[in-house]
């Protein structure tokens, strides 16, 4: 409680100093900045297997762009964990049970991208990130199909309840009219990142290769 008579401002006992909160937040900060999380190297991946991953990534982009039904082999997987995400989150009301289908589909792939990142597993890490932005793809088509409902829908319960996610959620935010340009706004996501995704693999890879070749000879 502050008291302001008199012109004067008393602080109540104990409250912490003004800017208290913002010392601690960009004390937080500069602890994670300089953890060794950001430091610790990559693991190495050799030339071999650095190739093949980058011809597998190049042919799932290739089979991606040219797929015209808008699913993908890999979506059934997304398709049992988006389902798995509207039972975990059913606990916590109609809204997130919504919205848990999308949020476990994109949190699994993130969360192990996260995990392999604290780890500086090259090749797992780009893995996951690249379906983690792969789901975009997914979720696009969905949000796209929000005015036309298409698509056949999937459900773990009463078939005579179903409802279509995103019809539901872009009606209850008055975004529906947009369905197709948020679409399209998250499929450039999608491909923007998995294309970063690959790239940085290549990257990763040439440059230790790299520094070897530039680092002065040993006797």
């Amino acid at each position: 409680m502050s008291d302001s008579r008199g012109g004067n401002t008393q602080v109540a006992a104990g409250a912490p100093p003004a800017g208290a909160g913002g010392n601690a937040w960009q004390n937080v900060l500069i602890a994670i900045k300089d953890s060794e999380l950001w430091t610790a190297p990559w693991k190495e991946v050799s030339r071999p297997a650095a190739i093949g991953w980058v011809v597998f990534y190049v042919a799932f982009l290739i089979y991606a762009a040219t797929n015209t039904t808008g699913f993908l082999f890999i979506d059934s997987a997304n398709l049992v964990v988006h389902e798995g995400g509207h039972l975990l989150f059913a606990w916590f009301g109609e809204t997130l049970c919504l919205w848990g289908g999308t949020i476990l589909q994109w949190a699994v792939p993130l969360m192990l991208a996260a995990y392999f990142f604290t780890e500086r597993q090259t090749t797992a890490f780009a893995f996951s990130l690249f379906f983690f932005f792969e789901n975009w793809l997914y979720t696009a088509v969905y949000m796209a199909d929000a005015r036309a409902m298409d698509l056949p829908l999937v459900t773990t319960g009463d078939p005579e309840f179903v409802k279509h996610d995103w019809n539901t959620i872009f009606t209850s935010l008055g975004l529906l009219p947009y369905d197709t340009t948020i679409a399209g706004v998250v499929r450039f996501g999608g491909w923007f990142g998995m294309i970063a995704t690959a790239a940085w693999l290549i990257w990763r890879t040439v440059k230790p290769a790299e520094s070897l070749a530039s680092s002065p000879a040993r006797s």
